[in-house]
């Protein structure tokens, strides 16, 4: 697959409807953008394995234990805390091959498994660490799929909110802590961390292509777009920046959103 055709998988998936949206195809079209021309069966076989095994294990344990002992114990996903910063962690090609990655990339397969046995999963979108919400019979319970997907009480919900920042009457919120996001957004979140690492490595042609699947995945968002023409700066890349700039103001629809000193200043450079 080319870099091309993966843009035409993620241009399709954002014109998808949420409760449509092909969360694991466009994943590995991610990837492949980022790095074109690899072999996806990785992917894709250990999907197809991890929903087969859960549905062996659901109606037997509950809904949080059955997808998190097939997923971590079975497929043996984990989060990588020796290499966490390694760019593999957010690639799910490589996190299929290498059994481990960061939480929003292994999430992609705990809600395929899910999805596809009619176990209902969502992420959340939880700050600084991607979780995952899960229905069970007492109730909806959140499972860290970085850390083997055991489950995290409220208690220390709390805590990490506490310490990520957050107010101490939203921390106590469990409705806002466990607010559940769609699927696309759970992929645009990992887009997001790799943007934001590419960003502080100075790899701006990285961060451009990131930025690009944002704007692909969700075509009414005009924030991406604002990113890519930074990128595209960064690199020397005007005319693409000025071109992003465009988008940017296209989809937002009112000058108002995107700096007109921006646009003057490519121009200058241009000039």
């Amino acid at each position: 697959m080319t870099r091309e055709d993966a843009e035409s998988i993620l241009e399709e998936a954002g014109q998808a409807e949420d409760d449509a949206f092909p969360l694991l195809e466009a994943a590995i079209a991610c990837a492949i953008h980022d790095d074109p021309f690899r072999d996806a069966a990785p992917a894709r076989h250990l999907a197809d394995a991890a929903a087969e095994r859960l549905a062996e294990r659901v109606g037997g344990e509950s809904p949080d234990d059955a997808l998190a002992e097939t997923m971590a114990a079975d497929m043996r996903l984990n989060g990588d805390l020796l290499h966490y910063d390694d760019a593999a962690n957010t690639d799910v090609i490589d996190v299929a091959e290498r059994r481990r990655g960061l939480s929003a990339a292994l999430a992609v397969f705990y809600l395929d498994a899910a999805r596809r046995v009619g176990i209902t999963a969502q992420g959340v979108d939880f700050p600084n660490h991607f979780l995952l919400r899960v229905d069970t019979p007492a109730g909806p319970v959140a499972l860290d799929p970085f850390s083997q997907g055991r489950v995290v009480m409220p208690s220390e919900l709390t805590r990490r909110a506490l310490r990520a920042g957050l107010t101490p009457h939203v921390a106590d919120r469990l409705d806002v802590l466990m607010a559940p996001v769609s699927d696309r957004q759970a992929l645009i979140r990992l887009q997001n961390v790799l943007f934001s690492r590419a960003i502080k490595a100075g790899d701006y042609g990285c961060a451009e292509r990131s930025a690009v699947r944002r704007a692909l995945l969700d075509p009414e968002d005009h924030r991406p777009w604002l990113d890519v023409a930074a990128a595209r700066e960064k690199q020397g890349i005007l005319a693409g920046a000025l071109d992003a700039l465009s988008r940017a103001r296209a989809v937002a629809g009112q000058d108002d959103y995107v700096p007109g000193a921006a646009v003057d200043r490519l121009r200058m450079q241009l000039n």
